[in-house]
């Protein structure tokens, strides 16, 4: 008997291809955006978590809080300074520091001018791998910026190809950075982060005489000695800042964050666009389930004779009932199954194309089929609840009315 209800759902759904996926396409629209959304958010979460997790345990980062750059100048409301540096070192639970300063600043190459990051960095040799091991800088040729250098410049990625200034840079070209002349020794590999891909590394002498930024930092680097709970040197790092700040508790002007923290705070960011996108892929789905209830209302009025038919040779209330609930459920259920379709394959179209501008690894596409298997079956239930009302006023149809019906 179910099976019957079945054949005779889908034969009815087949019949009418034309109307049949007018309907669906709320459903496949709404489910195909949440399917791909959370395939990629979830993918792009454990991107994060592997390049902060990259970073280490036992590294700290400390920032001035709300910060702001622009080309060529920094406008933060508060600094982190050289004396902060010199105080955070000196701490027994920190091994050793490192300060970066970074704002965009003018590139000039093959008479073209871009906007691009750049950073200046400490050219000391512990230095310089405690912020290559933070920022994922590996060589691809060339070498780093030596102690002593100044109008030197490492590049990232993107300036071994062409795109950038219609021409490649090559080792010891020179560019213009604020039109100050700079020679290139060496190239970054790919990091995956198109801004750090596309970053200027020169010295943080040279980036202070260019850009006027004197024992000013973006950022410290901290790593903590072998053995050290990363939470409680940033404690006393905070605590140190406060009174060197003259900032009370709750008020701080700066923010000391792990790996980890920094992590979280990524992820709580990427939950909240989620939840933002599905309300409005929400919104899809309630349209389509109003189609489905308005094509199953107009179907029980097309086929008010055919009710009558069948309840005249036995049919119950309760089978009229189901079949028309099926018939719902077929329409989620087609949706379903196209929308998690589209929606995975428009998540691995994104996974391609974040393949070939940012870099392989960075965004892996992570299809989980138990939420696939989820999605489909609350398709088919979100049709059956769509087609309810239908349902049942076809069910207390009367059968000597119907039969009379035209």
């Amino acid at each position: 008997m179910i099976r019957d209800y079945f054949i005779l759902a889908w034969r009815e759904v087949h019949r009418r291809k034309k109307r049949s996926f007018l309907t669906l396409l709320g459903i496949i629209i709404g489910i195909a955006a949440v399917v791909s959304l959370i395939t990629l958010g979830q993918g792009l979460e454990n991107a994060i978590a592997r390049q902060f997790s990259a970073l280490g345990n036992d590294k700290l980062i400390i920032t001035a809080k709300g910060s702001a750059l622009t080309p060529g100048l920094s406008i933060d409301a508060v600094k982190i300074t050289q004396d902060d540096l010199k105080l955070i070192d000196s701490l027994a639970e920190i091994k050793k520091t490192a300060g970066v300063i970074h704002s965009y600043a003018r590139i000039e190459f093959n008479d073209h001018v871009r906007y691009f990051m750049v950073m200046g960095v400490p050219t000391d040799p512990d230095e310089r791998v405690l912020i290559g091991e933070t920022q994922n800088f590996h060589l691809l040729k060339g070498r780093s910026l030596n102690k002593g250098d100044l109008n030197k410049a490492v590049l990232g990625f993107e300036y071994t190809r062409k795109e950038l200034f219609e021409k490649k840079i090559e080792l010891g070209d020179t560019i213009l950075v604020q039109e100050e002349e700079f020679k290139v020794v060496g190239f970054w590999d790919r990091t995956g982060s198109p801004p750090d891909d596309q970053a200027v590394t020169i010295p943080l002498e040279s980036y202070e005489t260019i850009l006027g930024e004197k024992d000013e930092l973006g950022l410290i680097i901290a790593q903590t000695q072998s053995g050290e709970d990363p939470i409680i040197a940033a404690k006393s790092i905070e605590k140190e800042l406060r009174k060197s700040r003259g900032v009370e508790e709750g008020n701080e002007d700066f923010l000391v964050e792990t790996p980890q923290q920094m992590a979280e705070t990524f992820a709580v960011i990427l939950d909240i666009v989620g939840l933002v996108v599905i309300g409005i892929a929400a919104i899809s789905l309630v349209v389509g389930s109003v189609g489905i209830m308005n094509t199953m209302y107009t179907a029980v009025l097309q086929r008010t004779k055919e009710i009558g038919l069948l309840k005249a040779v036995g049919a119950r209330n309760k089978h009229i009932l189901l079949l028309f609930l099926v018939e719902s459920g077929f329409y989620g259920l087609g949706g379903g199954i196209i929308g998690v379709a589209l929606g995975i394959v428009f998540a691995t179209v994104v996974e391609s194309i974040f393949v070939l501008v940012v870099g392989p690894a960075f965004l892996e596409v992570e299809i989980k089929w138990g939420f696939v298997i989820l999605t489909v079956l609350f398709s088919f239930f979100l049709g059956c609840i769509s087609g309810l009302a239908p349902a049942l006023k076809a069910a207390k149809l009367n059968p000597v009315e119907s039969l009379r019906y035209e």
